[in-house]
């Protein structure tokens, strides 16, 4: 029997890059995501390999989430997989220099658009006593950088959480664990400095970073385990990564 998989942050990145790799694998999925036209162009892209439904909101609008989640018609409800994979990191600044806007961003994207979307998902999952939940971290919920303050703050929430759900979720058979990726080369760096394209590019010299598809390899490694079989926490860095601040790279 196929598997349906909903995923978050699906027009980018890692998002799209788990996607494509479930379409691949003959995953049914529902795609969701801000970008209404990279949907539609997902859509068009996969729909050739697996059967798809997508939906258009902001992980932000607690209302947008619930409403968007409770349209599915019935042959898209019963999610078997969930992957919360919408995160952002907006500014890279000191405590006392942040802006209270991009920590708003991070709280509300990372933290509290996850569990709004998990709070939507797992009564089904409950009530069938059955389903697995991916949620992407980052090493930035194993530890704590310069500067880093509310974005790894947000981070070990979500590790938090994951551990939460795991607890509460364990009587009824649902699987939950985190993929905490390293240096991933997506837009991330993009949108952190807010547009400001040669310090993001700065990000990524010297070394070979993690590119999208590594993580979707991983996370399809992850759900595709024997049901009795919980990946429960996976830290994924470029072998260039030692730390958040070690690294070897070229000179």
């Amino acid at each position: 029997m196929k598997k349906l998989a909903l995923i978050t942050g699906a027009t980018s990145g890692i998002g799209r890059s788990t996607a494509i790799l479930f379409a691949l694998q003959g995953i049914e999925l529902v795609l969701c995501g801000r970008r209404k036209d990279r949907l539609d162009g997902l859509q068009a892209e996969l729909g050739k390999e697996t059967r798809i439904h997508t939906l258009n909101f902001d992980v932000r609008e607690k209302d947008e989430v619930f409403e968007a989640i409770a349209s599915l018609p019935d042959d898209f409800s019963k999610i078997d997989i969930l992957v919360n994979n919408a995160g952002n990191a907006h500014g890279l600044d000191p405590i006392d220099k942040g802006d209270p806007a991009d920590w708003d961003a991070m709280i509300d994207i990372n933290v509290k658009g996850l569990l709004y979307v998990s709070k939507a998902i797992i009564p089904g999952m409950v009530e069938r006593r059955s389903g697995h939940i991916i949620n992407i971290g980052s090493t930035a919920a194993k530890e704590v950088y310069p500067k880093g303050n509310v974005y790894c703050a947000s981070k070990h929430a979500v590790d938090a959480l994951t551990t939460g759900m795991r607890i509460d979720l364990n009587p009824y058979g649902i699987r939950v664990g985190a993929v905490h990726p390293g240096a991933v080369e997506t837009e991330f760096s993009n949108v952190r400095f807010k547009g400001d394209d040669d310090r993001a590019d700065s990000v990524y010299e010297g070394f070979e970073p993690l590119v999208a598809d590594d993580i979707a390899q991983v996370i399809h490694f992850v759900v595709t385990r024997p049901t009795h079989v919980n990946i429960a926490d996976l830290v994924v860095t470029p072998t260039a990564q030692a730390t958040a601040t070690i690294w070897n790279k070229e000179s």
